[in-house]
């Protein structure tokens, strides 16, 4: 069956859903294969769920005529999305990078929506799978698609931006960010640069943070929108930005304070401003959508537990994050300060060295108490009295029954895998 076929099949459904635990009324179903999993085998209960049809790409599993038999389940999920995006041709924005991904395309969203109807990348679903599922969210009435792409080697951006074609595209930044996958620093910056690529390839606008060296060097041979806190020449230009402990900008001699913690989520919010003055939404209109957006899911989280203040970051950590987080952190004027921190994972033969280093940025702290949790930090153990080193959660679970935490600033901050979230069960 031609993927014209298909599409117009899946214009009669009400979405696609990959997981027979979701399905919802009139669906369809695609059955994708895993490591551990051929979810060819819940074709049957996808239909007794609800499902209106299903694609299937082996034929021992074929039930009826609602069933779509092709040859890759997965290469036609992304077909079916690459033809429904310019079906609709809806305006796509697609956004990469090392760090603060996620909460750029939740503050975009968040500008944006102020004038537009959009739909923007569910939490991370932002690879090969994610990227084809979010454009299939894509309806006649959306009028802006925010679309965020993840990597971990080269040519997965590249690829992506085939799928999603973005009409504008934007990169968060260039850090240290799965060196084991892309090859080193110089393997993120062209990995994350394949946007850019295509950007120019197709004759696109690229976002272009003038303050980023990298960027401002890529921007002079792409069609771009550009911001600055430091060159007047920028199209957006941020009279200041600062932290303490919220990120806090002045544009167009109005300052925009928001609930994110870090002068590095400054940038985040610069960039969101900027989205936001490109498509003529109003400085007023780009203050309150800022200034209402509340971060969750682990993410530059403040809460209050007891007698504790508790900076929750765990939903991921690299280097350049990790490096970013403490810093604003050691910032912060309290004076009882506990940082909490996990194993940095994907990081390669670079691994050892990184998370030295980060241990050695922590030294010159001498009034915080540090706790250093996973194999990785394991290695590195020393005798200090303020530093603490557990082989994994287990360990410091253990640890911290022991302990009472009380009127403490306290940060936690480590990979998605460490889940330290689990903490504040002891707090």
């Amino acid at each position: 069956m031609k993927i014209e076929e298909i599409h117009q099949i899946f214009l009669t459904t009400d979405g696609v859903s990959t997981d027979t635990r979701s399905i919802k009324k009139n669906t369809l179903f695609i059955a994708l294969k895993g490591e551990n999993f051929d979810a060819n085998s819940f074709a049957t209960e996808a239909l007794k769920n609800g499902a209106s049809y299903v694609i299937i790409d082996n034929k021992e599993y074929y039930i009826d005529q609602r069933t779509i038999l092709v040859e890759n389940s997965l290469k036609t999920l992304q077909e079916l999305a690459k033809f429904h995006r310019f079906y609709l041709d809806t305006k796509i924005i697609g956004l990469t990078g090392s760090n603060g991904k996620t909460t750029t395309k939740e503050l975009f969203n968040a500008v944006l929506s102020k004038k537009f109807n959009t739909i923007a990348t569910i939490g991370n679903l932002n690879n090969h799978i994610g990227v084809p599922l979010t454009l299939l969210r894509l309806t006649k009435e959306t009028e802006i698609g925010i679309i965020e792409m993840g990597a971990n080697h080269q040519k997965e951006i590249e690829f992506l931006c085939s799928i999603a074609q973005p009409d504008l595209g934007y990169i968060t930044n260039f850090g240290k960010a799965h060196l084991e996958g892309f090859g080193g620093v110089e393997g993120v910056i062209k990995g994350k640069s394949e946007l850019f690529d295509y950007l120019k390839a197709n004759q696109k606008i690229a976002l272009i943070n003038l303050d980023d060296s990298i960027q401002e060097e890529k921007s002079k041979t792409l069609n771009n929108f550009t911001f600055s806190n430091q060159l007047t020449h920028a199209n957006v230009f941020f009279e200041a930005i600062e932290a303490d402990p919220f990120a806090k900008v002045t544009f167009n001699d109005t300052i925009i304070q928001s609930n994110l913690i870090g002068i590095y989520n400054a940038t985040n919010i610069c960039a969101a401003i900027a989205i936001g003055t490109y498509f003529n939404i109003s400085t007023s209109e780009i203050k309150e959508a800022i200034e209402t957006y509340t971060p969750d899911n682990n993410r530059s989280q403040i809460i209050e537990k007891n007698s504790n203040k508790i900076v929750l970051d765990a939903y991921n950590a690299n280097p350049s994050s990790m490096q970013a987080a403490l810093t604003n952190f050691f910032q912060l004027e309290e004076n009882n300060k506990t940082a909490i921190l996990g194993d940095m994972f994907e990081l390669g033969f670079e691994s050892f060295e990184e998370h030295q280093k980060i241990i050695n940025f922590c030294k010159e702290q001498q009034n915080i108490h540090f706790f250093f949790v996973g194999e990785e930090f394991f290695k590195h153990k020393i005798n200090s009295e303020h530093f603490y080193f557990f082989k994994g959660f287990e360990d410091l679970s253990q640890y911290l029954q022991k302990l009472s935490f009380s009127n403490q600033l306290i940060l936690i901050k480590g990979s998605r895998g460490m889940k330290l979230e689990r903490v504040l069960d002891f707090i």
